[in-house]
């Protein structure tokens, strides 16, 4: 019995189209570090966020003789989902607004990372505030796919 379970966690997390650690929920991306962005701008702005700004981590890094993977970090919200998070709990802003880091690892794969709004439920001892952090999931979870797979 304890084999089969196992067999099928293991199966589960080797299938899962995404992964959580620390935090950090990853979704791996089926185009390159640039268009994943490009995309993830176009699905942020199609659903009403402020894109605040997108810095271009490798291009720094290079400017100062740094070679790094592309990398790249896309900030953006919605005080109409932020807001009600901060009245819940003010220090959540600390965390705000929402920042995406899209980026390519050694084996050449692209992801797509974000904290995960339970991670940040926890960090800040949020309460009252589930249906906000369900909408948040939820949104979350649908723009990075939209943005990531073809």
């Amino acid at each position: 019995m304890k084999k089969a379970l196992f067999a099928t966690l293991a199966l589960l997390f080797i299938t899962s189209p995404l992964t959580a650690a620390d935090g950090v929920i990853n979704v791996p991306s089926d185009y390159g570090v640039e268009e994943t962005a490009n995309r993830l701008e176009e699905v942020l702005k199609n659903k009403g966020m402020t894109i605040f700004n997108r810095v271009k981590h490798s291009e720094s890094a290079a400017a100062v003789g740094i070679e790094l993977r592309k990398t790249e970090l896309i900030i953006f919200g919605n005080p109409k989902v932020g807001s009600p998070l901060m009245k819940c709990q003010q220090m959540v802003a600390i965390d705000l607004p929402q920042k995406a880091l899209v980026w390519e690892d050694e084996a050449a794969k692209v992801w797509i990372s974000y904290n995960d709004p339970r991670y940040l439920e926890k960090r800040h001892n949020i309460t009252g505030c589930e249906e906000t952090l369900m909408k948040v999931e939820k949104a979350l979870a649908g723009i990075t796919k939209s943005a990531a797979t073809k």
